[in-house]
This record gives structure tokens, C-alpha cells and sequence, in this order.
């Protein structure tokens, strides 16, 4: 397991999650609860952390944090290839079918 995020923000730390999950990648929170110590134990102990749980992930994980989703964005619409549905290019899976974006 590597970090490649903390922020006394919660919300912005599972956000973070929420963004890698979204790109496959596993990570967990840690330190979630601690921010009703801080005073007991020293702030920078404090801070929400998000962790990849496998270190072969944390570039990809720390460019998607930095730069954003590898999810394409724009461009022409796609035709989902189950059931040939067409979606706009900000969508990734089929909301007619649920297939994902090929």
C-alpha cells in the first residue's frame, strides 16, 4: 500500500476515492475519524490519508489526482457495441444496456 493523498478535508479525500474507483484503481481511507483528536495529537497526524492498495497503481493514481480522469471526455458520440444504442462522448457505459464504452 502507498498514499498519494491526505487533506484535513474528508470530503475531498473520498472524492479522491471516488475518482480513482472510477478509473479501476482500489484504494482506502485512513485516518477518516481522526480530525475530533486534533489538539489531543498533533494536526499533521490527523489528516484524512487515501491509499492505493497496490503500489503499481500510485502514478496512475497520483497523475489521475493531479491532471485529472485518462476518461475521454469529448469528441463525436459513440455506438454501444451490445446494443448499438448511441451515447455522448462524456458517457462511459451504455444507459440503455449498461455495456461499458469499448
Amino acid at each position: 500500500m502507498r498514499r498519494v493523498y491526505s487533506s484535513f478535508d474528508r470530503i475531498a479525500v473520498h472524492h479522491a476515492r471516488n475518482l480513482l474507483a472510477a478509473e479501476g484503481i482500489e484504494a482506502v481511507v485512513k485516518n477518516d475519524l481522526l480530525s475530533s483528536a486534533m489538539g489531543e495529537l498533533p494536526p499533521a497526524e490527523c489528516q484524512a490519508e487515501l491509499w492505493v492498495l497496490e503500489d503499481a497503481d500510485a502514478p496512475r493514481a497520483e497523475q489521475i489526482l493531479r491532471h485529472g480522469s485518462a476518461v475521454p471526455r469529448g469528441g463525436p458520440p459513440w455506438r454501444c457495441g451490445a446494443c448499438g444504442e448511441v451515447s455522448e462522448p462524456q458517457f462511459t457505459q451504455c444507459w440503455r444496456c449498461g455495456a461499458g464504452r469499448s
